[in-house]
């Protein structure tokens, strides 16, 4: 009698205590946050091949399901710090250092965007590319060993974090029928850098929207990063930029002497400056035209 008693409470109790860890589990916030973002990362991984598993988990780790301060305060889930090509608005906070710089956003969708830009176009973590997009464990691991967070267990957390609430499931969505496949588009289209700027170069008969189309970027985002206006025509071998040029240039360059043939725009783009920036840095308006000879401040 005794024994069965025994095994009774025992049953019990182990049905109890797997309540309490499928609890522990699932969270109803972290449910919340995938159910209203979930869409968002589908279509960054449709354009950006960045499994969606992957982008959920980095959010939910990274902002606590978007209940974190800096998160609420700031609309940055993904924990990115300000950088040197940062400019836009910042906040400081504790994390590695007692005072680092975050990253403020506008709405939630701009820091999804940023993340994927982030990771897309930093030569650091070209690597994951190489992975399979459902291989979530590797793109995990592959994060954090690319350096994308200082915690030695976040390849961990993020892998528990994928397979406890099955974020998985997204990563078979990887793109729309019709749509050209975003690996080879990379293929057509060889990126390369420059003053630590990610660049193509123009092909015969191009324009900046058929880049545009290839690369997954809006040609009038394009446009503005190259200071062109709409149907400007590209030359084969242009640089053309994907993402903001440099307020100035880079130390090792100061001034620049203008030759036969030199324009305000082409040198710009030569040294990765703004157009704007490069009148400002030689007190010029828009109607300045450089002559052969003179010399122009680079920063």
């Amino acid at each position: 009698m005794k024994t069965n008693i025994h095994k009774i409470l025992t049953l019990f109790f182990l049905l109890c205590a797997g309540t309490g860890v499928q609890a522990q589990q699932q969270l109803k916030s972290h449910l919340d946050y995938i159910a209203k973002h979930k869409k968002l990362a589908i279509n960054h991984m449709e354009r950006y091949k960045i499994p969606a598993s992957i982008t959920l988990a980095q959010a939910l780790l990274e902002s606590g399901a978007g209940k974190s301060e800096l998160a609420r305060s700031s609309n940055n889930h993904f924990g990115i710090k300000c950088h040197s090509n940062w400019e836009g608005k910042r906040i400081f906070r504790q994390d590695d250092n007692p005072n680092d710089c975050f990253r403020v956003y506008k709405k939630v969708a701009e820091s999804y965007e940023d993340h994927s830009n982030f990771i897309y176009n930093r030569p650091r973590y070209s690597v994951l590319f190489s992975y399979d997009i459902t291989d979530y464990k590797a793109w995990a691991r592959g994060l954090q060993k690319c350096g994308y967070a200082t915690d030695k267990a976040y390849a961990d957390k993020l892998i528990r974090s994928i397979e406890t609430y099955q974020l998985y499931v997204y990563d078979s969505k990887s793109k729309k029928k019709g749509k050209k496949d975003f690996d080879e588009l990379r293929r057509i289209r060889p990126t390369y850098i420059t003053h630590g700027l990610l660049y193509v170069e123009a092909e015969a008969d191009d324009s900046f929207d058929k880049i545009a189309y290839d690369m997954g970027f809006k040609a009038k985002n394009l446009r503005k990063y190259n200071d062109v206006p709409k149907d400007f025509p590209l030359q084969k071998g242009d640089i053309v930029y994907l993402e903001m040029k440099k307020k100035k240039a880079d130390v090792l360059y100061y001034i620049h002497t203008v030759k036969a043939g030199d324009s305000m725009h082409g040198i710009s783009q030569r040294y990765g400056i703004r157009l704007k920036n490069l009148y400002q840095l030689n007190g010029k308006d828009p109607d300045y035209v450089p002559t052969e000879g003179d010399a122009l401040t680079l920063r």
